[in-house]
């Protein structure tokens, strides 16, 4: 737990520079995400209030009070459940006191303006914390790698045992995958699983539904479990029986654009360059139109999290990153393919954490 609350305590500290670099005295935040990111509290309600001196103050209410007197130890803890009302009501004033722009709703902000009062300033803050969370610290890729390994455990016991058979309805494949996840320590999924067979593997974000998987069909399976805050997410495309030409050939297609994403994926690359990188091979082998998503996305704290691997995308990889890398080819009618994997971004090569094999996988 010590070390814990060290790496939190350096979380708010970051922060801290960074409001008093705004001029602003405190922040309120109020989405339960960074609420735990900075002080360890896992409980879905509360709020936490933290000045430019480091003084931490963190409410909730009486459901909460055992737990966060146990996770968050270094914090004075207030149970109430007007919870931006009762932090603000505890700070010096005048002050000038930042909120998530983003997390707050407008009837929200209404209430906390009517909470604040005339001599505190709200000042909307967006992007900072998103800012922090772009790095990750060694605990944070420790928590990744075994949420990850944990995922990649239970694909393979799908496929090793037979789950993944013509006969089977996507859903019930999909039961499966989440039901193995579950009992390798999974506390939830990142996201609905996606199982998408034969036509349905040309809708992106298809879901898993009632169709019944055939022989010949492609089967896209994309999929990530939650542990201890923190997600992973991974993406094969399989074949029921022997491919014919054109499920080869998207797919060979969409294995080499993923290893030209993964290559382009180092330390000081432009996001956007890794997108082009992707982009380029599938346009080049005429299957451009298809590819109708970015190639990546930050994985952690949220599935899908900054850095955005995009063609408007922002910024540049630094070390510690993480960034998926999936393209894929989807054509309506016949079929698609996505390949995806997380990444490390690493001085060198970067480190793949959802290892399984990129080739073409024939389900017998």
């Amino acid at each position: 737990m010590a070390l814990a609350d060290t790496r939190f305590l350096t979380r708010r500290r970051t922060l801290a520079a960074r409001l008093a670099a705004q001029r602003i005295d405190s922040m309120l935040v109020t989405s339960p995400l960074h609420v735990r990111y900075l002080s360890g509290f896992t409980g879905d309600d509360g709020a936490l209030v933290l000045s430019k001196d480091l003084s931490a103050t963190i409410c909730t209410d009486g459901r909460y009070a055992t737990q966060v007197a146990e996770e968050v130890p270094d914090i004075e803890a207030v149970i109430d459940r007007a919870y931006a009302a009762t932090l603000l009501d505890g700070l010096d004033r005048p002050r000038r006191v930042g909120f998530e722009a983003d997390y707050l709703s407008v009837s929200e902000l209404e209430k906390l303006r009517e909470s604040a009062g005339e001599d505190i300033t709200l000042v909307p803050v967006s992007g900072v914390i998103e800012e922090i969370r772009l790095v990750k610290d060694g605990l944070e890729l420790t928590r990744l790698r075994e949420v990850a390994a944990l995922a990649n455990e239970a694909f393979k016991g799908l496929i090793d045992n037979g789950e993944l058979a013509v006969g089977r309805a996507e859903r019930e494949v999909a039961a499966d995958l989440e039901h193995r996840m579950r009992l390798n320590g999974g506390e939830s999924t990142s996201f609905p699983t996606i199982v998408a067979s034969g036509p349905n593997s040309a809708k992106p974000h298809h879901g898993a539904g009632e169709r019944i998987i055939e022989k010949g069909d492609l089967v896209t399976i994309d999929f990530g479990a939650l542990r201890l805050g923190y997600n992973s997410d991974m993406t094969r495309t399989l074949v029921m029986g022997e491919p014919d030409e054109f499920s080869r050939e998207i797919y060979e297609v969409v294995r080499r654009a993923q290893q030209a994403g993964i290559e382009a994926a180092t330390v000081g690359r432009p996001v956007a360059e890794v997108d082009a990188a992707a982009r380029a091979v599938i346009s080049e082998a005429g299957y451009g139109e298809y590819f109708v998503h970015s190639t990546g996305h930050g994985v952690g704290r949220q599935v899908h999290e900054a850095p955005f691997a995009s063609q408007r995308g922002q910024g540049t990889l630094a070390e510690n990153m993480t960034l998926t890398i999936e393209p894929g080819i989807y054509v309506p009618g016949r079929g698609g393919v996505r390949i995806e994997d997380t990444l490390i971004i690493t001085p060198g090569r970067p480190e793949i954490i959802t290892e399984f094999p990129r080739e073409l996988t024939v389900i017998d």
